[in-house]
């Protein structure tokens, strides 16, 4: 079999970029979503090793029966690629949001988020020195202006202290983001979206069921009503919209968006996540960005569509006999 490679149609070009652009907004709305649900709960008793453990089972569970169903009997597919989905449930799901929380608590929130979000630079780099696909200068220029917007967004230009142990909890939370970004992406594999997300979810969640069994991760539930800008609302209202929403939804669009973007470029429209998570925290918790945030906010956007622009055209690759 002989391989050539041409241009993508331009229709089909077109319609590709487009779904990925929504499935990419899609997730980093889901994702972003997730910090404003978690907050209630945590204040009305739940440990964050608890809420996330939950969350996770949960779009395990709602992702498992059109799993199955994408599967189509292909079960050997799961077999074969059982390194993959391994990686994917400890690493960019179970460890990333460990490595996170752990974060938190060594150090101040912003800093922690920023530190994680470094991801698409970490996932340029990979692609660089694993295959060769070196940053364009448009790419390293968006790069640096979605990083200085990401500096405002997140009002840590007054300054903020740094814990050792905290950055590399931090830094461990990006490398979990930014394998999530690289092995969305991976269409070689031919599991189908649904798939990759539902088994990495359950890894994930077994994962971090046997670290709170054996004590590594604090488990603590509740069964308060949880607050959000003083409205009480029952516990399992939050718990079931994280995992419906911000694990089953996310993770699913997340990797539609990687498949159809490529990593890099994913990577960087998920940046737009940081936006969300401001606008509902605003919207469920009251906390209203400044002036300079909002700009951060602008910048962020700016540097997707420069990365874009960087991006190199996608080939076509056909079988001929």
């Amino acid at each position: 079999m002989a391989a050539m490679t041409h241009d993508v149609p331009v229709p089909v070009a077109s319609s590709r970029l487009g779904s990925g652009l929504a499935f990419a907004v899609a997730s980093a709305a889901s994702f972003g979503l997730s910090g404003a649900l978690a907050k209630g709960l945590l204040d009305s008793g739940w440990s964050a090793g608890a809420a996330v453990t939950v969350r996770v089972s949960i779009g395990a569970l709602i992702l498992m029966v059109p799993a199955v169903a994408a599967l189509r009997g292909r079960w050997h597919l799961i077999r074969t690629n059982g390194l993959l989905v391994v990686a994917y449930g400890i690493v960019a799901v179970a460890g990333c949001q460990l490595c996170y929380f752990y974060a938190v608590a060594h150090m101040q929130v912003g800093v922690a988020l920023l530190i994680e979000y470094t991801a698409p630079v970490a996932v340029v780099v990979w692609l660089w020195l694993r295959h060769g696909h070196a940053p364009g200068p448009l790419t390293l220029v968006g790069a640096g202006v979605a990083a200085i917007g990401l500096v405002l967004l997140l009002d840590l230009v007054s300054g903020a202290s740094l814990s050792v142990v905290g950055v590399l909890w931090a830094l461990g939370a990006m490398i979990g983001a930014a394998t999530y970004f690289v092995l969305s992406a991976d269409e070689d594999n031919g599991l189908p979206p649904l798939v990759l997300g539902a088994s990495g979810l359950a890894v994930g969640a077994i994962c971090l069921g046997l670290a709170g069994l054996v004590g590594v991760v604090p488990m603590t539930a509740s069964t308060a009503d949880a607050s959000y800008d003083g409205t009480q609302v029952a516990w399992w209202v939050p718990l079931v919209l994280l995992g419906v929403v911000t694990a089953a939804l996310a993770y699913t669009t997340g990797i539609a968006a990687g498949r159809r973007l490529g990593s890099r470029l994913a990577s960087f429209i998920a940046l737009t996540e940081v936006i969300a998570a401001m606008f509902f925290a605003w919207l469920l918790l009251d906390e209203l960005p400044g002036w300079l945030q909002l700009a951060g906010g602008v910048l962020v956007l700016a540097g997707v569509v420069i990365v874009k622009l960087g991006e190199p055209r996608l080939p076509e690759v056909i079988e001929l006999p």
